[in-house]
């Protein structure tokens, strides 16, 4: 007998029917026949041990690079003891209970790292994670837009441009207008965003610190956007907030970023993990999952998915999200790099980081065809302007064993042969050293 029954031909035949369709075949009209029934023209199949040899051979062809570029994916180091933890079979799955409230060891470790986002960024609730930094930034937006009935939401130009992509992309297909706020000297023109801040936007999102590495200082926006009862979001990378000012701080409404910065490895643009925090009074505009901590019958402390009537599998079509998913193991990840590291640890590190930075920022800027772009305090990242084509620039990097810094010219054409430098805690001062010898000699 079969494990799994398929429809019969009156059920094919009613749904056909339903949506307006006389076959199967028509439901797959739309791609061009030239594309059907294709050979594929498959190779033969390979044993195990021919896989394992062809494997390693397309490994071998890997570079391993120093690299000093980052623009929002950081070289931070990974404590070895995460990857030992992490890949135990209890928590090495895809799978999600549909009675969560079972696997109360899984459900503890998000509420722990819920808590600690919070720590960090000093709001008052945390969702159990998102994608990454930018779907996170989007699903913001909708908070926003949900919460305050607007349907334009105003975005700095000082925010990762990918992540915008992304922000249009979300806005699109939702009917909302995202207006641009200009940047002025690497940082938000506050002008300019009083200005257009209305009660016609939801409220506005920034960055910190910002594309270019830059630290903004936000202190006058939550006064600005009290004018017209806005949503004040910040993506903000949390491995900085050991050292800089956190999101509430700031009266911040909901914070989010990528959790990527805090040891997560960098490895073809993923896994990562997006974090999102926002206050009481927004809790329930919140998308995906909320771990939280109860009594059970017994008195006995149980941790359970709560406040679940906010998500689409409850509200279907009504609910503000459509996300019904979270980073779990990632979230793993986080919760134990932090819990290692430390309050001290953390500090640590990004101190190192910053001074790194630094130093390759000081160094360089000493060579001749070398200059200095903003006269802003940074971190992590820095823009700098070269007399030199970046293309051959990086290309003699590459040579050398060094994965060069980001042309931003990529994406704006006013900046053409700037180049956005990084280093972390990771950068030994014999690396920078090496880069600036280099550059010295082109």
């Amino acid at each position: 007998m079969f494990k799994f029954l398929p429809h019969t031909e009156a059920d094919i035949k009613e749904m056909l029917e339903v949506i307006g369709v006389d076959n199967i075949d028509d439901l797959f009209a739309e791609i061009p026949s030239k594309l059907m029934g294709l050979d594929l023209d498959l190779p033969k199949s390979h044993s195990e041990l021919e896989i394992y040899q062809r494997f390693n051979e397309l490994a071998a062809k890997n570079k391993e690079l120093i690299p000093f570029i980052g623009a929002g994916a950081y070289d931070h180091y990974t404590p070895s003891v995460i990857r030992h933890l992490i890949e135990r079979q209890e928590f090495l799955t895809a799978y999600t209970p549909y009675q969560p409230e079972i696997s109360q060891g899984t459900l503890q470790y998000i509420f722990e790292y819920q808590s600690l986002i919070c720590e960090l960024t000093g709001l008052d609730v945390s969702n159990a994670s998102m994608y990454d930094g930018s779907t996170a930034t989007a699903e913001a937006m909708f908070m926003a837009t949900a919460a305050r009935k607007r349907k334009s939401i105003l975005i700095s130009r000082t925010v990762n441009p990918n992540i915008i992509k992304v922000v249009e992309t979300y806005a699109l297909y939702r009917n909302l207008k995202v207006e641009y706020v200009n940047a002025v000297n690497g940082i938000t023109d506050v002008e300019d965003f009083k200005a257009k801040n209305s009660k016609d936007y939801a409220g506005i999102i920034v960055q910190n610190p910002n594309y270019y590495g830059i630290i903004e200082d936000y202190s006058a926006y939550r006064e600005i956007l009290d004018e017209t009862k806005g949503i004040f979001i910040m993506n903000h990378d949390p491995s900085t907030l050991g050292i800089l000012k956190s999101p509430a701080e700031y009266g911040v409404d909901i914070a989010v970023g990528d959790g990527q910065p805090l040891g997560i490895p960098l490895q073809f643009g993923g896994p990562y993990i997006g974090y999102l925090a926002t206050t009481t009074k927004l809790m329930r505009k919140m998308p995906g999952r909320i771990c939280g901590v109860t009594k059970d019958t017994e008195g006995k402390r149980a941790f359970v998915l709560t406040l679940q009537a906010r998500e689409q599998h409850i509200r279907r079509e009504k609910a503000n999200s459509n996300i019904c998913s979270n980073q779990s193991l990632i979230a793993l990840f986080v919760t134990i790099y932090l819990a290692i590291m430390g309050k001290k640890g953390l500090i640590e590190a990004q101190t190192n980081s910053y001074n790194a930075t630094h130093y390759l920022f000081d160094e360089v800027t000493k060579l001749p065809k070398f200059n200095k772009v903003f006269d802003h305090e940074f971190f992590k990242d820095v823009a700098i302007k070269t007399e030199l084509d970046h293309e051959v620039i990086n290309n003699k990097l590459y040579e050398e064993g060094i994965l060069g810094p980001l042309h931003l010219g990529k994406y704006d054409e006013k900046m053409n042969n700037v180049l956005l430098f990084s280093a972390t805690e990771k950068r030994t001062k014999a690396e920078i050293d090496k880069l600036v010898k280099i550059l010295e000699a082109l």
